[in-house]
């Protein structure tokens, strides 16, 4: 694997929310199987030992699947130590179509988004170190993202956004968004998995970070949220049209007009 991205020659400055500079941050593809496998230690660290998640590994200490090999792997890195402390990995639709579909086929019926004008690419996988998790690593992660979209035109980003199942909270969260951030009904999914019945929802939940910074860069919700039994959350089918990410990116995560 070589790293074809054009990502900025010098560490990414990130701003966070309130606008304060963070130590410099790092972001590239793998360009390796040593970096491949530090991604999948990471992804491991924090599906498995932090969030309890029943992974199919069968390397120790690894979270990997099928895909991997057909995916490239977004990287951050601390630019001081020259940890990973944040990873993506990217699949688009040649690929996808190597590899037999995309991840969240297994997940949801996708008829509206194969007929989608344009290249469609989905990330998938993305996980932050827990002593990093701000603003300033979601910001360079975009970045690189955003990068990517503009190298290989990139017409419209897909993926899966968890939620927690627990007390009620993926019921409540998606009735909440869908008023405001349902695609139109020509871009609706259906879950292959219905979630399983829960108590009332509950209107004290935490929205994820991750679903949170999606929406942010002006990502819509593909319909109701399937079940993933191996994570025990509700994972919501995610959209974007590029064609303004790099505009919402900038005022959103860089703190400055674009």
């Amino acid at each position: 694997m070589s790293a074809s991205i054009a990502v900025p020659a010098t560490p990414v400055r990130a701003a966070s929310a309130a606008g304060r500079a963070t130590a410099r941050l790092q972001v590239s593809l793998a360009a390796s199987d040593a970096e491949l496998r530090e991604s999948q230690r990471l992804r491991y660290r924090v599906f498995a030992e932090e969030m309890g998640a029943r992974l199919h590994n069968t390397l120790p200490g690894h979270d990997h699947d099928a895909l991997d090999v057909y995916c490239r792997h977004l990287l951050v890195r601390d630019g001081a130590s020259g940890e990973l402390i944040g990873s993506t990995r990217i699949l688009t639709d040649a690929s996808a179509q190597a590899a037999g579909g995309f991840y969240s086929d297994g997940e949801f019926e996708l008829a509206a988004i194969r007929a989608l004008p344009g290249r469609v690419m989905e990330i998938g996988r993305t996980c932050v170190h827990r002593d990093h998790r701000n603003g300033a690593t979601i910001a360079t992660l975009w970045a690189g993202l955003a990068a990517f979209v503009a190298e290989h035109g990139i017409a419209y980003l897909i993926g899966c956004a968890s939620v927690p199942c627990a007390d009620g909270d993926a019921r409540a969260i998606y009735a909440d968004l869908a008023p405001r951030h349902l695609t139109p009904p020509a871009l609706r999914v259906t879950p292959r998995r219905a979630l399983p019945p829960t108590a009332a929802p509950r209107r004290d939940y935490v929205l994820p970070p991750l679903l949170k910074a999606y929406l942010r860069v002006g990502a819509q919700i593909g319909g109701e949220p399937c079940f993933d039994p191996d994570f025990d959350c509700a994972d919501l089918f995610i959209v974007l049209d590029t064609v303004n990410l790099e505009r919402r990116y900038a005022r959103h995560f860089l703190g400055r007009d674009a």
